[in-house]
């Protein structure tokens, strides 16, 4: 079992640092920005890293994009910035 996770479901976040396609992507090119640092998204599911056992949270970006994130890669966003565009 791992740590317990920092963020739960549904929690508005934000990206800490600019996220770049690992491979995980195959329609984008290896290493094409696919998040900005600052953009804002919405935790819609929380896994495990099983082989850092490190909590993963799959975030909704803007265009329905669904990137894995670590938690030192997302903040959370204050309740009063969440709805803001």
């Amino acid at each position: 079992m791992g740590p317990e996770p920092k963020y739960q479901w549904g929690q508005p976040v934000r990206a800490e640092i600019d996220l770049f396609n690992d491979g995980s992507f195959p329609d984008q090119p290896l290493d094409a920005l696919l998040v900005k640092s600052g953009d804002r998204g919405e935790i819609v599911r929380i896994g495990l890293h099983t082989e850092t056992n490190r909590p993963v949270y799959l975030v909704e970006f803007a265009d329905n994009r669904v990137v894995g994130c670590l938690e030192d890669e997302i903040a959370p966003l204050a309740p009063s910035l969440a709805g803001q565009p």
